[in-house]
């Protein structure tokens, strides 16, 4: 049986992308088959895709996109426990292969959907909700009363990291350009800068105990974050790595976010307690993926895009 999925036979541009018929792949013992209900967009993919992370990950081509599914339980492998046939699941899958209209996925990987949200919306939940939990609680270690400067706040991540710095009690200031600044507000900004317009160290009143940085940085740039935080403070980057004054008493980490089911849990329990919501700003078809990738790499994408089969 055929299935079309979105892969790449060789590291380039958007164009590299091929929508391809497949045999559907069968679920090998401790692994379910997913019918996939979305995918979603990460912009490390876009990286992936034009070869500048061959280096850390090297890839098997050709090689299935999508790091993220939501989906629907179609079969159960040998040995797999835990779901059943018709169950609602969501994960992150390290082996990608969800930009497709099935996929195979180990149990380990998976959780329980949200009750709360429409399952193809869950999509947009697996990479960027891991990667923001561990950066603010993890890595960051916001807690009440702490001022946290989110940099970046307008994308997939930072709505994530917004609503997660909010929800541990932060003073939570935010940059993000016009066309985010009323979406990033709504996830529980204190307030919000325009980098476009203001400098961020010009529109700050003083300094901030945590900087969570989710954008790549010039080296100029990170040099003006980097004196923000105050003494005894921390900086985690999931982008460039910023480095602080060696005298300034600061923490500082570049970080790589992991697999991590119970993280993914604690994440759906907060959706269907209402106390994190989902920005997704579009939904396409699998054969945009594309499309997609270009308006990335044009910098023409808020929050989080879902891609449905």
């Amino acid at each position: 049986m055929k299935m079309k999925a979105a892969r790449i036979h060789d590291y380039g541009d958007a164009s590299v992308i091929r929508y391809d018929d497949v045999p559907r792949p069968q679920p090998a013992s401790g692994e379910v088959l997913i019918r996939v209900a979305a995918t979603s967009f990460n912009p490390t993919e876009a990286a992936l895709r034009g070869g500048l992370l061959r280096a850390f990950f090297p890839l098997d081509l050709p090689y299935t996109l999508g790091w993220d599914v939501a989906g629907t339980v179609a079969e159960i492998g040998a040995g797999a426990e835990g779901f059943t046939v018709g169950d609602r699941v969501i994960g992150r899958l390290d082996s990608a292969g969800a930009a497709a209209e099935y996929v195979r996925a180990p149990v380990a990987t998976l959780v329980a959907a949200p009750a709360s949200i429409p399952l193809a919306n869950a999509a947009a939940l697996p990479v960027a909700g891991l990667t923001a939990w561990q950066a603010v609680f993890e890595h960051g270690k916001v807690a009440a009363g702490q001022r946290v400067l989110v940099n970046g706040a307008g994308g997939g991540v930072g709505g994530f990291v917004t609503q997660l710095a909010k929800y541990a009690g932060a003073e939570v200031i935010a940059t993000a350009g016009a066309r985010s600044a009323e979406a990033v507000l709504g996830q529980g900004a204190d307030q919000v800068i325009d980098y476009t317009a203001t400098p961020v160290v010009a529109a700050l009143d003083g300094p901030v105990d945590t900087l969570l940085n989710l954008v790549p940085l010039s080296p100029p740039d990170a040099a003006v974050l980097a004196p923000l935080v105050r003494p005894a403070g921390r900086i985690v980057s999931i982008a460039t790595p910023i480095e602080p004054p060696a005298d300034a008493g600061v923490t500082a980490m570049h970080m790589v976010a992991r697999n991590d089911v119970e993280h993914l849990a604690a994440l759906v329990e907060l959706i269907d307690a209402g106390v994190v919501a989902i920005d997704i700003s579009e939904s396409r078809p699998l054969a945009d993926l594309g499309a997609i990738h270009r308006l990335s790499e044009a910098g023409r994408i808020r929050g989080k895009v879902i891609i449905v089969p």
